[in-house]
């Protein structure tokens, strides 16, 4: 049986192809049942269904907050990005 990957909110993940701009580092923005992901590279942003995200991403490179993060141009900090008010 494959082992899980653990993922969470802001960690930088490598996927198994490149984007576009032919870099590999995706920023996870949102989770849910579809998992936001932006392009360390260009900025562009996709969402997919989780399971297709779990197929397609190969390792977690960095978790959130890392500093080696804040070097990139693309990166929000993790407090940064915006979360729903549920009461």
């Amino acid at each position: 049986m494959a082992k899980e990957i653990v993922y969470n909110l802001a960690d930088t993940v490598q996927m198994k192809k490149p984007h576009a701009c032919q870099v590999n580092d995706w920023e996870i923005l949102r989770m849910g049942a579809d998992i936001k992901l932006k392009c360390m590279g260009c900025g562009h942003i996709v969402m997919m269904p989780r399971s297709e995200f779990n197929r397609k991403m190969k390792k977690v490179l960095t978790k959130a907050n890392d500093p080696v993060n804040a070097k990139k141009e693309q990166y929000v900090p993790k407090d940064s990005i915006a979360r729903p008010n549920f009461r």
